[in-house]
């Protein structure tokens, strides 16, 4: 007997424009949004989206079955997308596309600079005490967090009403916040509300943004370790009110194999070079702490030290991330990773990983807010774990360990997408191609 719930009766269609408010008007930010605009106008490939370059086979493998993504599920358009964002700087999306270095001036920002210039930013829900390396003014100012929520909510409606968007998604791709951990006043949307009235330094302006979208009915997608909506009060609200959230940290980089093989982990040292916005605010030992815990606690879940302890039972973790100015964007991972293997002989692995953090985090925002909007027209509220393929510690539901397999994230986003539109799901046994 089958325990899969049914699929959606419907999906509503994606009619009219989709609002994307952004929290951060940085080189993440800009990068997607600059993105997104060129490719409209035919100018550029949006390579790394799932939703606009990916494919998705459907029934047997010998059926030729395999649609683009945003030809099988019906996602919003890239040409209905309108842009607004809130940030601590006030500096249109030309102006921080051209100080956050990550794109080429002349082809890439010139092209669209009217477009870029038309995206100013609202003034930005921010207490330096959440992040003390950035000295933005523009602020709603020391107002009280109750303020805040209500000039957030003020915002998302006026940007409504000014924009004539039918549909909204927000994502967080501001800095990471300092380290707070989960606590009484985030256990019920009671004690959040007196804590909030009380200007509870244990409120961050991530979860007021997060709360704001929800009242509002948005969905909300959260692209850093903060905890902004994943708390116990906002999960259960978002469940009752039936808006779909997801979170948190964008995965731009790599993630263990070792387990799959059953090897085993001595140790892991990772060190990070990076010289943006987000590489000056994790140099405070608070903020850094947040990414931190995040990075640690990954790694713990996906090996299961508890279930065998003779490989995962003893493993040094040691993390850096260190700000390097000339490095801008251009992020550089080092990684050694020591290993053991049949009857305890050592080895190590060594990576050496170059990228450009935003031109990784661009394509996993993009998807995120597609999808998020796709769910709430498919009456999807909550947690959406499917989504879990794009995020470093991704949300579950209480009770459950994340699933960090990537093989298995990807294979169970796919598979809520045939689900979505009544297609059957693939489990990759494959015994019907050798049973006759």
């Amino acid at each position: 007997m089958s325990t899969t719930s049914p699929s959606p009766a419907s999906i509503a269609p994606a009619e009219g424009k989709l609002g994307v408010l952004v929290i951060g008007l940085g080189a993440v930010t800009t990068t997607l949004i600059a993105g997104v605009e060129l490719a409209k106008r035919g100018q550029g490939l949006p390579i790394g989206s799932m939703t606009q370059m990916g494919t998705i086979r459907l029934g047997k493998r010998t059926d030729g079955r395999s649609p683009l993504v945003k030809d099988f599920v019906p996602l919003a358009k890239l040409e209905d997308i309108v842009w607004g964002a809130w940030d601590v700087f006030p500096d249109d999306a030309y102006v921080a596309a051209s100080r956050a270095g990550v794109l080429e001036q002349g082809k890439h920002i010139e092209a669209i600079s009217q477009v870029l210039r038309d995206i100013r930013p609202m003034k930005a829900a921010f207490e330096r005490k959440y992040a003390r390396n950035l000295t933005g003014e523009h602020t709603m100012g020391d107002i009280g967090k109750r303020a805040m929520l209500n000039a957030i909510r003020e915002d998302i409606n006026r940007f409504r009403d000014e924009k004539g968007v039918s549909r909204l998604v927000m994502i967080w791709c501001a800095s990471t916040e300092v380290y707070i951990e989960p606590c009484e006043v985030h256990a019920t949307i009671e004690a959040f509300e007196k804590a909030i009235d009380a200007n509870d330094e244990r409120i961050a302006p991530s979860m007021l943004y997060a709360y704001a979208a929800l009242l509002e009915g948005v969905p909300f997608a959260n692209g850093s370790p903060n905890l902004a909506v994943d708390m116990p009060c906002l999960r259960q609200f978002a469940t009752e009110r039936n808006i779909p959230i997801s979170g948190k940290d964008f995965k731009t980089g790599q993630t263990p194999m070792v387990k799959a093989r059953q090897l085993g982990l001595s140790g892991w040292y990772s060190t990070n070079i990076l010289g943006n916005r987000d590489g000056e605010v994790l140099d405070a030992p608070e903020n850094f702490k947040t990414k931190e815990e995040s990075k640690l606690g990954v790694l713990e879940d996906i090996l299961e030290p508890s279930k065998n302890p003779d490989l995962y039972g003893d493993v040094f973790h040691k993390v850096q991330i260190n700000y390097y100015p000339p490095r801008g964007d251009n992020k550089e991972g080092w990684d050694n990773i020591d290993i053991f293997g049949w009857m305890g002989y050592p080895m190590q692995i060594k990576v050496n990983f170059l990228c450009r953090d935003s031109i990784l985090a661009a394509p996993l925002a993009l998807d995120l807010v597609l999808y998020s909007d796709l769910a709430q027209r498919a009456g999807l509220g909550g947690i959406q774990e499917w989504l879990s393929f794009y995020y470093k510690s991704p949300q579950v539901a209480p009770g459950l360990y994340p699933e960090h397999d990537l093989f298995i994230q990807l294979t169970k986003l796919k598979n809520t997408l045939r689900w979505m539109m009544g297609e059957d799901q693939i489990t990759h046994l494959g015994r019907e191609y050798y049973e006759n």
